[in-house]
């Protein structure tokens, strides 16, 4: 049966109303006329401007305050974490290293620099210690071709189902390499970069839409860790020294699920840090000596990453 068209005439119906436009505006879709108060005008316009009248959530100065810390808090988490969910990243490899160690050619070109200024001033001590410097980390260049092939690995054997990236601080260096290793094999990778006093750029290999820059090093530290798989240190200095111990304490005390932690560059560690020292004045236990081992190429450290987690009885999924 088919169904009677209705007459919307005779039922009255009337026509539907516009989403935005009124066809007469409301009271306060107006000032108050310049007539009815000569100095309304004015006084409308000083509302208008006052910082009262912003919107909360587009006010800065507001956002800014010390008793808006919580909300800055909440919005520095969320926004990578919603980001993270958008891009189906449920686990990560973190890895950190040095800013200062450049890709081979780079390095040389800087000692080849140094080295000229200083065959024009021989006797400049200032000059010779530049070029030891730049030396040692000419020598530390090869450190950049790890990581980035370390970034290849990672990233080229990652599930379509349970999406793998890797992490980095965003920056130059160590960072730039893991971060372009990704980049080589079409993958994703993210960088957490941080609000400084002065300013600073990204790495140009991370997926731009998993760039993020944080006020707090709280939250960055936070999502450094939430989702990591494995901890990657190569050479570096504080910052590295930083985000390694952390990770070590937090394992220690069982503040986080163990994962494996890999130094690559064993006899810059041992150098650097003399961990075997801590243990036999013992200010830590030879179980904490046993969290983390040393590596030398980008297949030992994931081939020793994904080691462990067969022997953790959790393997990681490798298409």
């Amino acid at each position: 049966m088919k169904n009677k068209q209705l007459d919307p005439e005779k039922l009255r119906i009337p026509k539907p109303a516009d989403p935005v436009n009124r066809r007469e505006p409301l009271p306060w879709q107006r000032p108050k006329p310049l007539e009815e108060d000569p100095h309304a005008p004015a006084r409308v316009q000083a509302i208008l401007e006052s910082p009262s009248y912003r919107r909360a959530d587009a006010d800065l100065d507001f956002l800014a305050r010390d008793s808006m810390r919580g909300v800055r808090l909440q919005i520095d988490y969320f926004k990578p974490e919603l980001l993270f969910e958008e891009h189906r990243i449920r686990h990560t490899i973190v890895v950190f290293g040095s800013t200062r160690i450049s890709e081979p050619a780079a390095a040389q070109r800087k000692v080849n620099v140094l080295m000229a200024a200083l065959a024009a001033d021989t006797g400049n001590k200032n000059l010779a210690r530049r070029v030891a410097i730049a030396e040692r980390i000419l020598a530390k260049a090869q450190y950049y071709e790890v990581a980035r092939e370390f970034g290849r690995l990672v990233s080229a054997t990652h599930s379509s189902w349970q999406q793998r990236a890797i992490v980095t601080g965003g920056g130059p260096g160590i960072m730039e390499a893991t971060n372009r290793g990704a980049f080589d094999v079409g993958a994703k990778s993210v960088g957490l970069n941080i609000s400084l006093p002065h300013e600073q750029y990204p790495n140009p290999y991370i997926t731009p839409d998993l760039c993020f820059n944080f006020h707090y090093f709280a939250m960055r530290k936070l999502h450094f860790l939430l989702r990591a798989k494995a901890l990657v240190a190569f050479p570096g200095g504080y910052g590295t020294l930083d985000e390694l111990f952390e990770v070590l304490t937090l394992v220690q005390t069982r503040k986080i699920k163990p994962i494996p932690v890999v130094l690559v560059g064993e006899n810059y560690w041992r150098q650097a840090v003399n961990l075997d020292f801590l243990v036999d004045e013992g200010v830590i236990d030879q179980e904490d000596r046993e969290l983390f081992w040393f590596a030398e190429t980008a297949e030992e450290i994931w081939n020793g990453i994904l080691q462990w987690h067969d022997i953790n009885g959790e393997p990681l999924h490798v298409a």
